[in-house]
């Protein structure tokens, strides 16, 4: 059996939260309850079970990151016509393979028309007249 965990207090682990939220908000990176655990020698396991609250709002700075300023919401000219050149290369490269699949499809379907025609005619004994050998020309 493992021995108890010293668990810090709140207001401690309040302060060393705002800390490695400004961290990750600097560095760009997302804030982990599993990362802010280890920074306290605690088990992710232990900190949730300790701290449900700071561990929820870990979470949910996780998934809904803190608004940009100004000058970061809008992206230069350059970063906008690489967005769309991005966009469009993946909606012509679907397309291309979309055509690509109707075209296998009227092949399959142009195939299989012919052997139904051939099977048709042999079950209904049709004869073929061809019509490029006729005599009396």
């Amino acid at each position: 059996m493992s021995r108890p965990a010293d668990i810090p207090s709140e207001a401690h682990v309040r302060r060393v939260l705002d800390q490695y939220v400004n961290e990750c908000h600097d560095n760009g990176t997302r804030p982990s309850v599993l990362a802010l655990a280890a920074k306290f020698d605690l088990s992710n396991t232990t900190f949730r079970r300790h701290f449900p609250d700071l561990a929820k709002e870990i979470s949910t700075a996780r998934t809904n990151p803190e608004p940009r300023t100004d000058a970061e919401k809008r992206p230069s000219p350059y970063e906008v016509l690489a967005a769309r050149n991005v966009k469009l290369r993946r909606a012509n490269r679907s397309l291309t393979e979309n055509l690509q699949f109707a075209a296998a499809q009227i092949q399959r379907l142009a195939v299989d028309n012919a052997c139904l025609r051939e099977a048709l005619e042999a079950s209904s004994n049709v004869t073929r007249i061809n019509r490029t050998g006729r005599a009396g020309r």
